[in-house]
């Protein structure tokens, strides 16, 4: 139990974290790629459901690592580009013990301030984030009962997925043992 103690405690700490996420990246750049962790700063949450009957919650999250919004005007308006990242999603606990789904879309800092001025806005980034979750994870949502969380800006335990990008001439050859 104290072993399993001093592991925890060693997960939890932010300067075990920061130097484990620089031997990876330090490692990831020794095979040819660029990595960054994104650690998602909470937006809004929205809860609806998988298959009808499953609890799902979106964490429609931050991070500057993500690209910005962009608009193009078009006839009639406008049309926006929203690039995101998209964890693998995760089961957890929740009250009472009942297992729900959790999936964090992450946009960027600039959308997230939209949608706090424009309601147009925040109901665009909301369905990008379910289409998203639709599209990537292959399940199907509830989307006529997905409702934004009042007073709730996340759920879960925060998790940093990367972004793998592979740098220019690929990865160096491997060391001749000679």
């Amino acid at each position: 139990r104290a072993l399993f103690a001093e592991y925890a405690a060693e997960l939890a700490d932010p300067e075990q974290r920061r130097l484990y996420e620089e031997e990876v990246a330090a490692l990831e750049r020794e095979r040819g790629v660029e990595v960054r962790f994104v650690h998602p700063a909470a937006g809004y949450v929205l809860r609806t459901s998988q298959a009808g009957c499953r609890r799902c919650y979106l964490n429609v999250c931050s991070n500057p690592h993500v690209g910005a919004p962009r608009a193009r005007a078009e006839a009639g308006g406008q049309r926006w580009a929203l690039p995101y990242s998209l964890a693998p999603g995760r089961e957890e606990l929740g009250r009472g013990g009942r297992r729900r789904l959790v999936y964090d879309v992450v946009f960027h800092p600039a959308a997230l301030r939209l949608a706090a001025r424009s309601p147009r806005f925040r109901r665009l980034l909301s369905d990008t984030a379910l289409e998203a979750v639709e599209r990537h994870c292959a399940v199907q949502l509830d989307r006529t009962n997905a409702v934004v969380l009042r007073g709730t800006k996340y759920k879960g335990v925060p998790q940093a997925p990367v972004i793998r990008t592979p740098l220019p001439g690929g990865a160096p050859p491997p060391p001749a043992d000679g």
